[in-house]
């Protein structure tokens, strides 16, 4: 019987056939926590008395969620990180100002086969790149920290095949968004989800990790792209080679299956409080803005910033709102300046913050007053998201939201560039 990208993966980690439904021990590749979810790790496994982490190259820690510090609080939690990497040598310390933990990852760690644990939900990125990558608590995380295994089940799969050309100024976030609308905010729970057909295979890597990275918006417990050519030439700049092509098998076994028409895509946006509320941007319209963000593990990539930058220089105008700019890491800000990017987004009017989560996680940077109203390329927007249960915030792709940012209200990206 064929296998699906979830079933090869884990049967090369687990050097068995493997198939859905199966309850297996892996070995992990790679643990991964940030300042929300370490310390709660990091108690944990001083309490099964285990003083040391089983591999300190296989662990990485990143100062991403609340940073740079905004309260000494915080600053004691980031010490206590800190002093954890000291203790077990840990050389994948990423403190603050290096960027989100998942881009990091992405840039500095993840290769195909690889079984990813993230103390955060949006590990399942790292399915992009054909490695297992799933969030747990830490509790688990403590017991990789310690042991460096864990459980999994493997998980069916929901085929989703997108076939066909895009609009003008349609994106993976619109796929994505319209994907969530027809699976459903738990549609896919505990599911790998594989994103497959020509539209697919046209998009660059920063698309690509735009789709996976939302995959638990529908509860997925990971999403998956083959690996192709876009993929390897991807990895052979950070100088992974010799990566064959991988694909699900012709005869794989899909619990459901769905086919989405590019061509009849449009900008989308979801509408608060759920990620799977989404609309067309036509049936919004018009609805006033107070603030605009552009950034986070799921549009904060330099193709991002490439596309809403030039969306500015085309109009020549000044955002009528406040507009918050998040590079996903020091790499991506050090890139964006280098391409004259950060120059036009201040020339026009936009506030940019250190590489980091910033508004996304509502703890210290962009959050919105009572009654306020916020357009953003994140990936969650109930109630609370970003600071306030007494605001409001719609998603949408970069193009959408710098658009919108230039009018003031939410605006189809269309209908001021064509």
């Amino acid at each position: 019987m064929g296998k699906t990208l979830a079933e090869k993966i884990i049967s090369v980690s687990t050097k068995k056939d493997v198939y859905s439904g199966d309850v297996v021990l892996c070995d992990v590749d790679i643990v991964m926590a940030h300042d929300g979810t370490a310390p709660l790790a990091i108690e944990e496994m001083k309490k099964m008395g285990v003083d040391k982490v089983w591999d300190p190259n296989k662990v990485v820690l990143v100062i991403d969620h609340t940073s740079p510090s905004p309260s000494d609080r915080i600053s004691n939690i980031h010490a206590m990180i800190r002093n954890f990497a000291k203790e077990n040598n840990i050389p994948n310390l990423y403190d603050a100002g290096s960027g989100i933990c998942h881009q990091l990852l992405i840039e500095n760690h993840v290769i195909p086969f690889q079984i990813v644990i993230g103390g955060d939900s949006h590990t399942c990125t790292h399915g992009a790149l054909c490695a297992f990558g799933t969030g747990m608590g830490s509790t688990d995380v403590a017991a990789i920290f310690a042991y460096g295994k864990t459980w999994l089940r493997v998980p069916e799969t929901f085929k989703v095949e997108v076939a066909g050309p895009l609009q003008s100024y349609v994106y993976s976030k619109d796929i994505i968004l319209q994907t969530t609308k027809e699976i459903g905010a738990a549609g896919a729970t505990y599911k790998a989800i594989e994103f497959l057909g020509s539209t697919i295979t046209n998009l660059n890597m920063d698309e690509r990790f735009t789709l996976t990275n939302m995959a638990v918006e529908m509860g997925g417990k990971s999403g998956f792209i083959p690996v192709d050519n876009v993929t390897k030439k991807f990895l052979e700049g950070k100088g992974v080679r010799n990566i064959p092509e991988i694909k699900p098998d012709k005869d794989a076994d899909y619990e459901r299956e769905y086919l989405l028409e590019a061509e009849y895509i449009e900008p989308m946006v979801a509408v608060p409080p759920r990620v799977d509320n989404v609309k067309p941007v036509s049936e919004v319209e018009a609805l006033e803005l107070d603030q605009v963000f552009i950034g986070t593990c799921t549009n904060g990539r330099l193709s991002d910033l490439k596309t809403s930058a030039k969306i500015l220089k085309k109009k020549k105008e000044k955002v009528k709102v406040r507009t918050i700019i998040g590079p996903a890491s020091r790499n991506i800000l050090i890139q964006a300046i280098q391409e004259g990017l950060i120059e036009v987004f201040l020339k026009y009017g936009a506030v940019i913050i250190p590489p980091g989560c910033g508004p996304c996680i509502g703890r210290h940077l962009g959050i919105l007053g009572d009654g306020e109203v916020c357009l953003s390329t994140q990936n969650r927007n109930f109630k609370g998201r970003m600071g306030n249960p007494n605001a409001e915030i719609y998603l949408s792709s970069p193009a959408t939201a710098v658009a919108s940012a230039i009018t003031g209200y939410i605006t189809d990206p269309r209908s001021i560039l064509e």
